[in-house]
């Protein structure tokens, strides 16, 4: 299984950004970000600590569904 880092970066660099973009965006920029990561509650947690804009842990979550529907295949 991909890390949800390596599934993000298919949202980067929209010209006109939107929340998936920016979400990515700032995941690619944050170096300390859990890149490695295919567990919920380490990203989620990270997250809550580093929110980069007030709707990111919304965004992460309908993306977190996203990402376990590609992911089974």
């Amino acid at each position: 299984m991909r890390s949800f880092y390596h599934f993000m970066m298919t949202y980067r660099g929209k010209k006109k950004p939107d929340d998936e973009s920016k979400l990515a965006d700032w995941m690619f920029q944050d170096h300390n970000f859990p890149k490695h990561s295919t567990e919920y509650h380490e990203i989620s947690d990270y997250l809550e600590w580093n929110s980069p804009f007030t709707n990111a842990i919304a965004v992460f979550d309908a993306l977190w569904d996203q990402y376990l529907l590609k992911e089974k295949d």
